[in-house]
């Protein structure tokens, strides 16, 4: 499947990736710690997924980045700010 993003999409994955939402970072989400394995992928109006290997289970996850953070990167991007 190929995933054809507009420029603002764009734009928010380049942010999130800044926030730490990249390929090879670790984060905790949800009550667990990840691997993240991909980078951010925007499936629709504020729904952003990034591939991860749940540390304990070892299982590969496609985990959702929670929505203020997504409007937080969202509000950046639409200001121009740029870290």
């Amino acid at each position: 499947m190929v995933l054809i993003m507009t420029a603002t999409q764009v734009r928010l994955c380049e942010r999130l990736k800044r926030l730490g939402f990249s390929r090879a970072n670790q984060i905790k989400l949800y009550g667990a710690q990840f691997e993240l394995v991909g980078d951010p992928l925007v499936m629709g109006d504020n729904v952003v997924f990034v591939d991860a290997i749940e540390q304990k289970s070892r299982q590969l996850r496609r985990v959702r980045i929670p929505l203020n953070i997504v409007r937080m990167a969202t509000d950046q991007t639409a200001d121009g700010y740029a870290a």
